[in-house]
């Protein structure tokens, strides 16, 4: 088997990675979108409430979106927040498609797998998006497991702010 060169056609084509001089990651704090979102500033503290509390040897970041692809809050490393968050929104909107054609009821998020780690997208409650990223040699049961348990207390976090 031979591997595709990055620029070739048919290869994988890498996240945006965080401008230079950017606000650093995870583990150093929150941060909100810039202008902010009218609930960015309640996801935020929620996010901070839980980011201690979720799985760390496994979730490397974590993103909180807009259904319509604005950014709210992130605690990540190294990834352009901002174009995650616009294709976390296309994520759950091709899953809920792709879910409802298939008749497969209501759509509950979307995973996906990648050679250097996962991401998964959750609608959490109203229009907010909850995207999780892990480390590659986490196993794809044991990141469902963990996802599930972060949006756990993402939710809880959001019930007990409002």
């Amino acid at each position: 088997m031979t591997e595709l060169q990055a620029g070739s056609p048919g290869a994988p084509i890498p996240l945006p990675t965080r401008k230079q001089g950017a606000a650093p990651g995870f583990p150093d704090g929150i941060r909100q979108a810039t202008p902010p979102h009218p609930e960015a500033a309640a996801v935020a503290g929620a996010l901070a409430e839980i980011r201690d509390k979720v799985d760390r040897a496994n979730i490397t970041g974590l993103l909180l979106a807009s259904r319509d692809g604005l950014l709210l809050a992130s605690d990540t490393r190294e990834i352009e927040d901002d174009s995650v968050a616009a294709m976390a929104a296309a994520a759950v909107g091709l899953a809920t498609r792709f879910v409802g054609q298939a008749g497969l009821g209501e759509a509950r998020g979307a995973m996906f797998q990648g050679s250097l780690g996962h991401v998964c997208v959750f609608p959490v409650q109203g229009s907010v998006l909850l995207v999780l990223f892990a480390r590659p040699d986490t196993t794809m049961g044991l990141f469902n497991v963990v996802a599930k348990q972060a949006l756990t207390l993402l939710q809880n976090a959001l019930t007990t702010a409002n």
